[in-house]
């Protein structure tokens, strides 16, 4: 066991930590336990990379007035398109920050839609919903979490969550934990695939989210 865990390890550049390599060798039939994985890594003191979370400040004045957390009321989703959750990080190309929006199904954990561009506004947030809208067929009543950025406070944000009947849900107020997946998200994607990688322009950057 330890030596299929150190392939892996190693195959993977050292980015992998012990979730990613026991979901790994649960794919190539290996049954074994995600505590023993932890252990079998920490004795033989295998320490997956970690992904620096780049945190942007909020922006001031959100002119929409902010909205409960919900989602936290809810169970668990049992389907897609029950529960939706998006966030705003940031991306380095050729020395520049670009900022990606995305939207995550909470039950496959999937991303849904996501968007690209060197403003973090609430235009950018609205594109990456559109692209979810596009791509899934929505039924009213579906539960759309964020964290209490004016992107998504925003009126024209808001208003388009409206429009498809989507109940928007917001993090409580000092609880950044309310919106873990999506940071989680944001956390494997960085280590796996962005970790020591230099881009020299946004096409580059695009082509390596093309997989979302």
């Amino acid at each position: 066991m330890k030596n299929s865990i150190e392939v892996i390890f190693h195959k993977n550049f050292g980015n992998y930590g012990s979730p990613r390599i026991h979901a790994a060798l649960k794919k190539v039939g290996v049954e074994v336990n995600h505590k023993r994985v932890e252990r079998i890594m920490k004795e033989a003191q295998l320490v997956g990379k970690a992904g620096r979370l780049y945190r942007r400040n909020p922006l001031l004045g959100n002119p929409c007035t902010k909205v409960e957390n919900i989602k936290r009321l809810e169970d668990a989703p049992e389907k897609p398109n029950q529960q939706w959750a998006g966030d705003i990080t940031y991306l380095k190309v050729n020395g520049e920050w670009n900022y990606l929006a995305v939207i995550i199904d909470l039950y496959s954990r999937r991303v849904v839609g996501w968007e690209m561009g060197k403003a973090r506004t609430a235009q950018l947030t609205l594109l990456a919903l559109k692209k979810a809208l596009n791509s899934r067929d929505v039924k009213p009543g579906l539960i759309f979490h964020s964290d209490r950025g004016s992107e998504y406070g925003a009126h024209v944000y808001q208003d388009e969550l409206r429009r498809f009947g989507i109940k928007p849900s917001m993090n409580r107020l000092k609880h950044m934990t309310d919106n873990a997946h999506v940071e989680s998200f944001f956390k494997t994607l960085k280590t796996e695939c962005f970790h020591g990688v230099l881009f020299n322009d946004d096409s580059e950057l695009r082509l390596t989210l093309s997989w979302l």
